[in-house]
């Protein structure tokens, strides 16, 4: 399913970029996603999977991200609720 869901906490808007070999550093072409709230789940330096699904990718997590990942969901919803 994409979109709004039930059990789905929007965390922002990314930004999405192919980034091609030789450019900008890049050893190898990749996709960056871009958004600075991701770093609150996912460290810098940490490394996870991807997966592609019907309308976009998932990212998995390892547990301290899941951790992590849930604390900001309730954050965002007590925000929400304020």
């Amino acid at each position: 399913m994409s979109g709004p869901g039930e059990g789905k906490i929007k965390i922002g808007k990314a930004d999405v970029y192919i980034h091609l070999k030789g450019k900008s550093r890049a050893l190898i072409t990749h996709v960056d996603v871009e958004l600075p709230e991701l770093n609150e789940i996912i460290k810098p330096g940490e490394n996870t999977y991807v997966g592609g699904k019907r309308g976009g990718v998932f990212i998995g997590l390892k547990r301290e991200m899941i951790e992590r990942a849930e604390k900001t969901a309730k954050e965002k919803q007590s925000s929400e609720k304020s």
